[in-house]
Formats: C-alpha cells, structure tokens, sequence
C-alpha cells in the first residue's frame, strides 16, 4: 500500500526538492559562465607555434597558368615590337633589306615551333605561332606600303585575306605542327571577310554584297559540320551564323522593298540560297542533334516561304499578300507525305515552319478581329440614334475599315481546314478540333461585316452563331465546351452592342439573349457561367424597357429589382442541388450587382429610393432564412434602417430619435436573442450598439435643444435603462445610461450652478476648490478602495 503523507509534510518535501535544485542550477549557470570566459581568451590570444600545425605553403597560382600567362604576355610584347618595327623603323631600310628583315623573322618564327612541340614545350610553340600569324598580317601591310600602294585598299584587303586565310590554313595542316590549335581557327576567321570585301570593293550592289555573305556562310557551314577539331567547329558555326544572319537580313530586306517581279525574284533567289545551306546543314545534323536540325529545317522552311512570298507579293494585290504567304506556308505541309524520304528531324522542322507561318497570318487577322469585337463598343455613346445602313457600318461605329479585311475570312478558313484534316497526332488532336470551330465561328462574326449586308441579316448570322455555340457548349467535350462557350458569350455580347443602334432591335435581342442563356442554365455544367449571364440581359432588358416606355430611372429601378428577386430564388434552388451548388455565389454576385443598379437608378428621387431599399431589404431578408447565409440578416437590417431613413428625410423629419429608434429596436431584439442562445455573451455586443444609436444622438441633441421635453424624456429613458442594469447585473446599461443621466442633469443644473456662481464672492470658488482637495488628500485611501469596489463589480458584471 502506498503510503500518503500528510500535507504539512508533503510541502515540507516539497520545499526541500526545490531548494535542491535551485542549488544545483546555480551551480551549473556559474560552471558555463567560466566555459565562455575560457573560450574567449583562447580566441583573443595571439596564436603560439606550438598550436599550429606546420603545413607546406600553398602556392596562390598553379605553375601551367603562370606559363601561359607568361608566354601570352611575351608574344604580345613581341607583335608589339614588330608593329612598332614595322610602322615605324621601316623607312631606314632599303627595299631588300626590309624582305630580308621581315621574311627572316617571319619564316623563323612560324619554324620555332617545330622543335619545340619536338620537346614537348607545346604552350611555347603555340605562343611563337600565334606571333608568326601576327607576323604574316604585318608583312601583308608591308608589302601593300611597299610596294602596291596604288592598289586598292578594300581590294588589296579582300586579296590579302584570302591568301592568309589559305597560308594559316596550309600551315596548321603541315605534319610537323598539325598538333597546334591556333592556325587552322585563325585562318576561318581569315576566311570571313574577302567575298564580301571583294564584293564591296567592285562596287556590285547590294545583291551581290548578300550573297558573298550567304556564300561565306555555306563554306562555313562545311568545316563547321566536318572539322575534326572542336575549336574549328566552333569558330566556323559561329562565321556561319554571323555571315548567314547578316545575309539573310540583307536579302529580306531587299525582298520587302522590291519595286517589281525582278528585284524579288532576284532578293528570293538569295532566300532560297540561304533556305539551301540551312537545309544542307539541318541533313547533316539530323542524326546526331535533332533539335539543332529541326531548326534548321524549320529556318529553312521560312526562308522558303518569304523567297516564294516576296515575288507573289509583287504580282498580287496588297490583300492578298497573307493568303499567298498561307498558301505556300501550307504547301510545306506536303513534307507529312514523303514517308520515309526525309529524315524525321526535317519533317518535324519543315512542318513548325509551317505552323509559323500560318500562326502569323492569324496575327494579320487580329486587327480586323478586334474593330469586329470592340468597334460596336462606340454605339454606348450613340444609344438609339438610328439603325445603321450595314453591317460594316454597324461594326466601325467611328473607326477607319482596314482595307486588307476581305481576305480574313479566308486565312481563318484555311487554318481551319489545316487544323481538321491535317492533325494527326494523338497530343495535338483534340487541341485541334478545338481551335477549328472557333476559327470558324470568327470567320462566321467577321463576314456579315466584310460583305456588307444589310443590318438586320447581320444581327441574325450573330444571333445564330451565339445559339449554335451554346448548343455545342451542351453537347462537346470539355475542351471545346469552355472554348463554345466563350465564343457564345463574346458573340452575344457583339450583338448586344450592335442592337444599341435601334430600340425596337435592342430589346428584340435582349430579350432573346435573356432566353438563350437561361435556357443553356438548365445544363449544370454551364450554369455558373450563363445563369449570371442570363441575369445581367435580364437586368439590361429591364432597364432598356423601362426607358422605351419613358419612365424616369427611378421608376426603372422599380423593374431592375425583378433580377435580385429572381437571383436570391435561383440561388436557393441551386443550393438544393451538389452539382449545381458552386453556381450559387456567381448567381447572389449578380443579383447583388442589379440591387446596385436599382438603388443607383432611384437615387434622385428619394420616395421611391426607399421603396427600392425595402425591396432589397425583403430580398435580403429572404435569403438570410438559408442556414448557410444567416450573416445577410445583418445587410438586410441596414437595408430597412436606410430605407426608413430614406423616407424620414423625404418627409423631411429633422427629429434625431425618428431616425435612432428603427436601428435601437431591432439590435436591442437582436441582442436579447443572442443573450438568450449565449448567456455569457458581453453586454456590450448585445446591448451597446443598440443603446448608443439613440442615447448618444439624443444626448447630442438635447445639450443643443432649448426645450425641457426632450432632456426630460431623455433623462427618464436613461434613468431607466440604468435601473435594468442595475437590476439585471448588466454593465453597458448601467455605464450608458448612468452617464447620459449625469450629463442630462448637468446640462439641466448647469444654468443654477452659473446663478450661484456669479453670486458667491471671488474668493469663494477657489477656497471651496482647496477644502475639497484637501478633503479628498485627507481620505485618499478610502477613495481609492471605493473606486476599486466599483471596478469590481463593474467586473463581475456582463
């Protein structure tokens, strides 16, 4: 059995074990404050020999680095030296001495490095070759000083860098110094320059300056696919890719400012040159680097597109310059039926070049899109000024008709079609049936304004699209629903717009929208989308109708609230439902954004503004009885308080306590009802929202008003509701009405104390001031229990 100690001795034990351990933990705080001060004077002492550990030093730079930057900065100094020999100090010598000279140094220099590389001093070697590459360029000056001074000096250079480019190239292939890497790269770049400073130098023209770059760029291309060494690779894809870049800017250019069919086919055959070496390169590279090759292929798809493009361009009219591009764009599609012809790498290219360009000429269509879509937006300004001639005039409202519009419809069309037939992959498939509708139902929204026909059948092909789009958005798959479905909401939208012209037209199509759109709600899958619609045509009916009948906006609002009442009910009846719940809150959004629109249309007049209120309070009301939406109770008081307010102040009521009573009486009922469901709830939550709207305005009011009704009432309210606190233990109507009822009486005595006042002598206030002071000095401490008593039960109150 366990034995239980008495509690006298349990807190005697209890006493011990804690003084114990208060012991133990000064012992331990004191033992780490002597660990810390120890290590810190290990820190702070200068390091003695025996602490370190003798290590070897660690040399900053490795010794194959310091080479090189030694052998790099020697070989600078030297090229300096002979530029400075050969600028210089070359007039001091004869004819023959100046070749001797430099012939001796040049030829020594380029056969150092054969018995160096013997020795194995291959960073020497290549330092001295890079010097003797040097040394060729300044004989190359040299003798053009010389001896060939009258020689041109663009031709001369054209000349000199084709014979260095082969010398280097004959050098760095010599078996005795096939193993140095500078030579062969230096003579690429070498090679870069005399086509086209040969071009430049004959004065050929612009054609013939571009294709000595496209030229350069395939000899390029050769070393660049089939040099052994890395770095000639590189330093020859690189020429090719400048060279190539600035030929086939060159020739663009010259095909987008040809003036005739020849200048084009002249820039369109340098085009094809460039498509011809991507092309070749893209062959090459299709094994090894697919990606590399797929873009090859594709640029030389472009490439083929613009050369083809830039003579039918000069042979069209201006609008059909798109569909021609298109056209050929296509045809490169032909690749898809070549089988195993072509490699994959260049199918797959030729056959993103064409998507490229059949994305661009979508690109040229966004235009005359857009003026379709957004031009009927002019109409706001211009409501039910007169229906227009057409459709086009229906469309550009003010704005200018782009004059290359006719062929629109035919590059949405063509795509189409690419996209349906054409698509055969298994990823892209269903991403193409998709796109394909809503290419043609843009073909279908751009016609009416392209043929300019009459305003009512262009109305009618926009109703019909918007009905055809949400009966596909019922039907489809989900991909191709969201895409009907935007088409369907953005058509309808054009055709509102477009309605403004006429009022007979416009409520006609409001109404028919209205319809469409709640007929579509009836598929749960679209409801959170058209039901809301729905309801914003309704509330646009309903304003436009009341406006066709001449009433005022006020009078309009009354019809509005037609739409939040019919809201707050669907929304009920779709919380009944899962799968049509999540269309609730789009709904209650809606409705709410019509209540605003009544209650802003009723504004100027201010009768029926608080009509319109108590409507929406109703509304509100209705909608707070669903368990999930209590907290609109609160919304719809406010509502019923504003419109109470409302038709006080059209009565033009100045009383404060008309207007602060309607909020007391609902928020004290509230309030008891919340103290009833949670009797701990504070006083003040239930009860001071209540208390305050009216004492305190009235409070306000009577320390202004003259009269003794009001202060009396006021102070028999406030002597009340202090007696209920009292009584019932409650702190806010005890605090509220306990300090109304001493300014009440203040403001009511205040007069009398004036009175006596000014008839006391001067000296009486301030020594009744002193005895008072002193009274309270002398019994400080029993007042400061009293306040202390007070506070507590204040606290114990709720």
């Amino acid at each position: 059995m366990t034995h239980q100690p008495p509690p006298a001795e349990e807190l005697r034990l209890l006493d011990a074990e804690l003084h114990r351990l208060d012991a133990r933990r000064a012992q331990l705080l004191a033992r780490r404050a002597w660990l810390v001060a120890a290590l810190q004077q290990m820190q702070t002492r200068p390091v003695t020999p025996q602490d370190q550990v003798a290590a070897p030093p660690r040399p900053e730079t490795a010794a194959p680095s310091v080479q090189n930057v030694l052998l790099v900065l020697g070989g600078i100094l030297l090229t300096l030296a002979a530029a400075v020999f050969t600028l210089v100090s070359w007039g001091h010598l004869g004819i023959t001495g100046r070749a001797l000279v430099l012939g001796a140094v040049t030829l020594a220099t380029l056969l150092a490095p054969v018995p160096l590389l013997k020795r194995g001093l291959r960073s020497t070697a290549e330092s001295l070759a890079g010097l003797g590459l040097a040394l060729t360029v300044l004989d190359a000056y040299a003798l053009h000083e010389a001896a060939l001074d009258s020689t041109d000096g663009t031709l001369y250079a054209a000349a000199a860098s084709a014979v260095l480019a082969a010398a280097w190239a004959a050098y760095g292939l010599l078996p005795a110094v096939r193993s140095l890497r500078l030579p062969l790269p230096c003579a690429v770049a070498a090679a870069q320059s005399p086509l086209t400073l040969w071009a430049l130098a004959t004065d050929a023209g612009p054609y013939a300056v571009t294709a000595a770059l496209l030229v350069t760029a395939g000899l390029d291309a050769v070393p660049a696919l089939r040099a052994p060494d890395a770095a000639v690779r590189i330093c020859a894809l690189v020429g090719a890719y400048g060279t190539g870049g600035c030929g086939v800017l060159g020739a663009g250019w010259l095909s987008l400012t040809a003036d005739g069919p020849v200048a084009a086919a002249r820039a369109g055959a340098l085009l094809v040159l460039a498509a011809a070496i991507a092309l070749g390169a893209a062959w090459r590279l299709a094994g090894p680097a697919g990606w590399h090759a797929r873009g090859l292929a594709a640029l030389s798809g472009l490439l083929t597109v613009a050369a083809l493009g830039g003579v039918v361009r000069t042979a069209v009219p201006g609008a059909w310059t798109v569909p021609a591009h298109l056209a050929l764009g296509v045809a490169l599609l032909a690749v898809l039926r070549t089988g195993r012809l072509l490699p994959d790498a260049l199918r797959q290219g030729l056959v993103h070049a064409s998507a490229a360009v059949q994305a661009l000429a979508l690109l040229s269509v966004l235009p005359v899109a857009a003026l379709v879509v957004l031009g009927p937006v002019g109409w706001l300004g211009r409501i039910w000024s007169g229906a227009p001639s057409d459709a086009r005039a229906a469309v550009a409202v003010e704005a200018p008709w782009p004059s290359d519009a006719v062929t629109a419809p035919l590059v949405l069309l063509a795509v189409a079609a690419v996209l349906a037939w054409t698509v055969r992959a298994e990823q892209w498939r269903p991403r193409a049936r998709t796109a394909a509708p809503v290419l043609l139902g843009a073909t279908a929204l751009l016609l009416p304004a392209i043929l300019e026909v009459p305003y009512p059948a262009g109305l009618a092909v926009l109703a019909v699209v918007a009905a055809v789009a949400l009966y596909l958005a019922r039907t489809t798959r989900t991909e191709a629903r969201i895409t009907a479905l935007v088409l369907a909401l953005v058509t309808s939208a054009d055709l509102t717009l477009q309605s403004l012209a006429s009022r007979n037209v416009t409520l006609v199509v409001l109404s028919l929208a209205t319809a469409l759109l709640a007929a579509a709600s009836r598929q749960t899958r679209l409801t959170p989308f058209t039901a809301p619609a729905a309801l914003v045509y309704g509330a646009a009916l309903a304003s436009a109708t009341g406006a066709a009948a001449g009433w005022p906006p006020a009078r309009t609002a009354l019809l509005v609230l037609v739409v939040p009442a019919a809201a707050a009910l669907l929304a009920t009846l779709l919380t009944t439902r899962p799968e049509t719940s999540r269309a609730t809150v789009p709904v209650e959004a809606t409705g709410a954004a019509a209540a605003l629109l009544a209650i802003g249309l009723a504004v100027t007049d201010p009768p029926l503004l608080a009509v319109v209120l108590a409507a929406c309070a109703v509304v509100a009301a209705g909608t707070a009885l669903r368990p999930d939406r209590r907290p609109v109770g609160y919304a719809a008081t406010a509502l019923f308080v504003l419109a109470a307010w409302v038709r006080l102040a059209a009565w033009q009521v100045g009383t404060p306590e008309a207007y602060t009573l309607p909020v007391t009486v609902p928020a004290l009922l509230i309030g008891v009802l919340r103290r009833r469901r949670d009797p701990l709830a504070s006083s003040w939550s239930a009860y001071g929202p209540g208390l305050a709207a009216t004492l305190l305005p009235s409070l306000a009011a009577a320390w202004t008003d003259p009269h003794w009704t009001r202060p009396l009432l006021l102070g028999t309210a406030a002597l009340a509701v202090t007696l209920l606190g009292a009584r019932h233990h409650l702190q806010a109507p005890l605090v509220l009405g306990g300090t109304v009822l001493a300014l009440v009486t203040l403001h009511e005595l205040a007069p009398y104390v004036v009175q006596v006042t000014g008839a006391l002598p001067r000296w009486a206030p301030p020594a009744l001031a002193g005895l008072l002071l002193l009274a309270l000095g002398a019994t400080y401490e029993q007042r400061l229990r009293d306040v202390r008593r007070v506070r507590a039960v204040l606290g114990r109150m709720h």
